[in-house]
């Protein structure tokens, strides 16, 4: 199912599986300033700050069934525990139990926090959002059972589905799905509207009030299409790797390997590569089936350069992954074939090395969900390095022992650890686009990927996940931004190593100074253009073989 439908996202225009974070259905509100939402069983109920009251609306259509007079000046987030409404009292800073029939607060606690915005009942207990904070609170004095970070900088609503707590932020227009023993963050959906405040679950959908749009929205979080695309961005990549000699002796023979980038979820190639090069390539394919471009090069004299090039024309997205724990199968439901490659040992590896293994053990323990295993990997990796930009790829044990490492680094550490654990991972090289549209690239970027079954391929970026916030860690947890081409997927590759995209191979009689270089060239292409006017004339058309 899964394979069938990630066909369908990248390659079809009507994509016909629900994604998580669409709307369903949208009803305006019945006041001017929400700022609380529950769900009684029957009804949605409503706060309002401003008419100090609550409303009773039917999740069906919207409609208001019962207006009340609000407990306080000030009602904030609201919370049903079976039999009554909490309500934050935002004036006076306390929480009030609230009978709606009788119309009757019949327990007040205090808020443990300064500035209280949502609530939720897990069942047991309430949990109450601050802006910097969400604690479990005791119902019967307010004092805090447990505590962790928001995830963002502005919480405003808060929810619990039965399993896991939802939460909303103003300011990142975002909408979290928090595992609520740790405080991770698990899904991340865009808000529908600039203002998500109040947040509910009502049988089995996830409910948000707007303040600013003024409207209800039933919102998808659990539907069959599991990755968004987003934030489109048309470019025109020129990447150009050159050998240049500096002699005395010459190049008896060279070999400059480009890899070519292909569709995926994350980019659509709108042009085949178009190659520029005095030599015309040949197409090969590596041990992990990367496509090359191979242009070979006889007797480089001393002073001479060799070059290679291609032009393509992509679609690059925004895309996240929606991932839910409960739904990943077990390490034995990973295709034989994918473990059989990707759990192998490799030179940056090393993963019988003592060091792997205990750090392995510390970070799975016993967990057998390979989710909670990959993730308590990653969350190992932020605790134990930090990002350090200092030359050198080391092998996974030095650089643990280390401390810090770069991109590729951290990348090396995470696969390393993941393939001890029986999870299969792999790494993927891209050109990067540094800060303008126009810009170019000779440093590149590198992240990982995990197979969990039944999603497939999961993108997992260790080192731009190294930070404190609970949503930077998930954001790169099942997520590429549009800023990258991707063009290497495997791990060492035996025509360009451990490189990014390109590599090469010579035979030198003598002494000879090589220096190889990489660029990548970016230029934001015309959306409105015809394919066919991307092309620049003079290059070598080639079709990659598959």
């Amino acid at each position: 199912m899964f394979k069938a439908l990630l066909l369908t996202v990248m390659f079809s225009a009507t994509v016909l599986a629900a994604v998580p974070g669409e709307v369903s259905k949208t009803f305006p509100n019945p006041s001017p300033c929400v700022s609380g939402l529950a769900f009684d069983g029957k009804n949605l109920w409503l706060a309002d700050f401003k008419t100090d009251s609550l409303y009773a609306l039917s999740p069906k259509n919207g409609r208001v069934v019962e207006a009340l007079p609000a407990p306080s000046y000030r009602p904030y987030g609201l919370a049903w525990d079976g039999s009554h409404l909490w309500v934050v009292d935002r004036e006076e800073n306390n929480i009030i139990q609230f009978d709606v029939k009788s119309g009757v607060n019949v327990w007040t606690i205090p808020s443990p926090v300064e500035r209280p915005e949502g609530l939720a009942w897990d069942g047991k207990n309430l949990w109450l959002a601050d802006r910097k904070t969400i604690q479990m609170i005791s119902t019967e004095d307010g004092t805090t059972i447990k505590s962790f970070p928001a995830p963002a900088s502005v919480t405003t609503g808060l929810a619990f589905d039965g399993t896991y707590l939802w939460s909303a932020d103003r300011i990142k227009n975002r909408i979290y799905m928090i595992y609520p023993e740790t405080g991770e963050v698990i899904m991340i959906l865009d808000s529908p509207a600039p203002y998500a405040w109040g947040l509910a679950f009502a049988k089995g959908k996830l409910y948000n009030a707007d303040y600013e749009s003024d409207s209800l929205y039933q919102i998808v979080t659990d539907g069959d299409g599991y990755y968004s695309q987003t934030e489109r961005q048309r470019q025109n990549m020129l990447f150009t790797a050159e050998v240049r000699n500096y002699g005395p002796g010459y190049l008896k023979s060279l070999d400059l390997f480009l890899a070519i980038p292909e569709n995926s979820f994350h980019q659509t190639l709108l042009t085949e590569p178009v190659y520029f090069s005095e030599v015309r390539p040949k197409h090969i394919t590596d041990k992990w089936g990367q496509n090359f471009a191979s242009f070979h090069f006889d007797n480089l004299p001393a002073g001479g350069k060799a070059t290679a090039s291609y032009f393509v024309t992509a679609d690059l997205y925004d895309t996240r992954f929606f991932i839910r724990p409960e739904k990943v199968g077990e390490l034995k439901d990973i295709p034989k074939d994918i473990s059989k490659t990707f759990l192998a040992d490799d030179t940056k590896f090393d993963i019988t090395n003592p060091i792997i293994q205990k750090a392995v053990k510390e970070a799975v323990g016993s967990e057998t969900n390979p989710y909670w295993m990959a993730r308590r990997i990653y969350r190992w990796i932020i605790d134990h390095l930090y990002y350090e930009l200092a030359g050198g790829w080391n092998v996974a044990p030095a650089i643990i022992e280390r401390g810090n490492g770069s991109c590729s680094e951290y990348s090396f550490v995470f696969i390393s650890m993941c393939r001890a654990a029986g999870i299969p991972a792999r790494y993927t090289g891209s050109i990067a686009i540094r800060g303008d549209l126009a810009s170019e690239d000779d440093v590149f970027h590198r992240w990982c990927e995990i197979y969990l079954p039944p999603y497939g391929w999961i993108p997992v970026d260790p080192s731009a996940g190294d930070t404190e916030s609970p949503e930077g860690q998930a954001s790169r947890f099942g997520y590429v931004g549009n800023r990258y081409l991707v063009t290497t997927t495997g791990t060492g590759s035996e025509y360009i190593g451990w490189s990014y995209n390109a590599g090469a191979k010579w035979e030198s009689v003598g002494k000879c100074k090589i220096y190889e270089e990489a660029i990548g060239e970016w230029t934001p292409a015309d959306t409105t253009a015809e394919v066919s006017s991307f092309i620049p004339p003079g290059g070598q058309y080639c079709r990659p073989r598959k």
